[in-house]
């Protein structure tokens, strides 16, 4: 799949505008679960293959809180939604609006950092969905706390191969009432016969 790396700026952009209402949809819904006010940075896209991206997302050796979806409807593949452990605590703290143990994420903690990938990774898929002009529909999601080379496998992922295309989209969310900034990283895994119509709706297929 070399097309992916002649991707030209113009193109490029169009994902990224993509990536950008996504996580304006993301921000909005994330505003309204915390009751705080969001603001995000533009998201930093990058394709990369499967074995490439851990660095991206981290420290291999750090742990990382991953809500996994598959995507279900006229496209298919999965969808992962990564935190650092830090951020994924303040998020579950935020949610359920009290402090939480550092090292430690309890069941309500994981079902609330679930919901809000849940609620994330569709935004996203939303804003694909309405790009391509076809139906996307999430699949319930799971979680995953482990490092994040582990949970970035085929194995966990139930995926073809490490050398399957990758779209990873870093955003960042401020929370301007409190001075604080979240991150975390969008990853959308497409089937082939998918990244083939992602890459026709941008013109390089």
């Amino acid at each position: 799949m070399e097309d992916l790396r002649s991707l030209k700026a113009l193109q490029l952009d169009a994902l990224r505008e993509v990536a950008n209402i996504g996580a304006g949809h993301a921000a909005t819904a994330l505003s309204q679960m915390v009751g705080e006010t969001i603001m995000i940075s533009v998201p930093t896209i990058n394709i990369a293959r499967l074995e490439d991206v851990p660095p991206q997302v981290g420290d291999p050796d750090q742990p990382v809180a991953a809500v996994l979806m598959h995507m279900l409807g006229d496209l298919t593949g999965r969808t992962l939604l990564v935190f650092p452990r830090r951020t994924a605590i303040r998020l579950a703290e935020l949610l359920l609006r009290r402090q939480s143990p550092p090292d430690e994420f309890s069941e309500m903690q994981q079902s609330a950092i679930k919901e809000a990938g849940n609620i994330l990774s569709s935004a996203y898929m939303n804003a694909l969905s309405d790009f391509m002009g076809m139906m996307l529909l999430p699949s319930p999601p799971s979680l995953a706390i482990d490092m994040s080379t582990a949970v970035l496998t085929t194995a966990y992922l139930q995926f073809g191969s490490d050398k399957d295309y990758v779209f990873c989209v870093e955003s960042e969310f401020r929370l301007s009432d409190i001075g604080e900034k979240l991150s975390g990283y969008f990853l959308l895994l497409p089937d082939a016969a998918s990244l083939q119509a992602i890459l026709k709706a941008v013109r390089v297929a």
